[in-house]
C-alpha cells in the first residue's frame, strides 16, 4: 500500500505504520516529501491509498475530489517551536512549556533576530502572516529566510545559515547542531493538525481505511507523543 506525506510527518508515521503492521493490517509505504509537493502530486491523479497532510491542504484536496472526505481524520497535532544554534549539541531536547512568557517577549526576539528561519509548510505561512499582523513586515522581510522544500529549519539552524528559527517541535526535537528554547507563547501560538485520508485512487480503500482507523485510535497515543506531537481532541 502507498502512501504520501508532508515531511513534519516523516518520523512518527514510519513507527504508526509499523505499529499498524504489527497488528496485523496491511503493511504502507509512506513517501515524505516537501507538502506542496505532496499535494500536487495527489492533485495529478498520482496513485497513493493514503495521504497525511496538515489538514487544510487536505481540506483542500478532498474538495477536489483527490481524497475521500468522509475519511479525513486528525491524527496528530503540532505545535511551533523556537530554536537557535548550538554547536556540538548530539541531539536536541523538546523542553516542556513556552519559549518565551508572552508575545511581547517574542516580538523582541525576532526583532533582535540577524536571520530567521522558516519552513515552506503551514508553520512557515502562519508565522509570516503574524508578523505582517503585528506590522514588522518591512522590517523583518529581508531578515527572513525560508528553508528549502524538505529541508528543515534545523539543518539551517545548525548550519549557521540563521540565528534562530521557528519551527514545528516535531521537526526540531532530536536534532543535532541545535538548542530548541521552547514552544511559542499562549497569546501567539502557532499549531498545525496534521490528518490522514483516503486516496479517490487508492487500490485497497478497505484497506487504507483499516490502518487509519488504527493511527487514530489511543492504541497508538504514545508514540504520537514520543514523537513531541499532541493528540487530537476525541469525540
Amino acid at each position: 500500500m502507498r502512501a504520501i506525506s508532508s515531511m513534519a510527518t516523516r518520523h512518527v508515521l514510519a513507527d504508526l505504520v509499523a505499529a499498524a503492521a504489527d497488528a496485523g493490517l496491511p503493511e504502507v509505504e509512506v513517501e515524505s516529501v516537501g507538502g506542496v509537493d505532496a499535494a500536487r502530486r495527489v492533485a495529478e491523479g498520482e496513485p497513493f491509498d493514503l495521504v497525511f497532510l496538515a489538514d487544510g491542504a487536505l481540506g483542500r484536496l478532498a474538495d477536489a475530489g483527490h481524497v475521500d472526505a468522509a475519511t479525513l481524520t486528525p491524527l496528530v497535532v503540532s505545535e511551533v517551536a523556537v530554536a537557535v544554534p548550538a554547536p556540538g549539541v548530539d541531539a536536541a531536547v523538546a523542553p516542556d512549556g513556552p519559549a518565551f512568557p508572552d508575545a511581547a517577549a517574542m516580538r523582541e526576539t525576532l526583532l533582535a533576530a540577524p536571520r530567521i528561519g522558516y519552513s515552506t509548510g503551514p508553520s512557515g505561512t502562519a508565522l509570516v502572516a503574524m508578523i505582517e499582523r503585528w506590522g514588522l513586515a518591512d522590517e523583518l522581510g529581508g531578515r527572513l529566510v525560508q528553508a528549502r522544500p524538505g529541508i528543515p529549519v534545523a539543518a539551517s539552524l545548525a548550519a549557521g545559515d540563521v540565528d534562530l528559527g521557528c519551527q514545528q517541535l516535531s521537526e526540531l526535537a532530536g536534532q543535532p547542531g541545535i538548542r530548541i528554547l521552547g514552544t511559542l507563547p499562549d497569546d501567539c501560538a502557532i499549531t498545525t493538525v496534521f490528518a490522514g485520508a483516503v486516496a479517490t485512487a487508492a487500490t485497497d480503500p478497505d484497506g487504507a481505511r483499516a490502518v487509519l482507523a488504527l493511527l487514530a485510535s489511543d492504541a497508538v497515543d504514545a508514540i504520537k507523543v514520543r514523537h513531541s506531537f499532541a493528540v487530537p481532541a476525541r469525540a
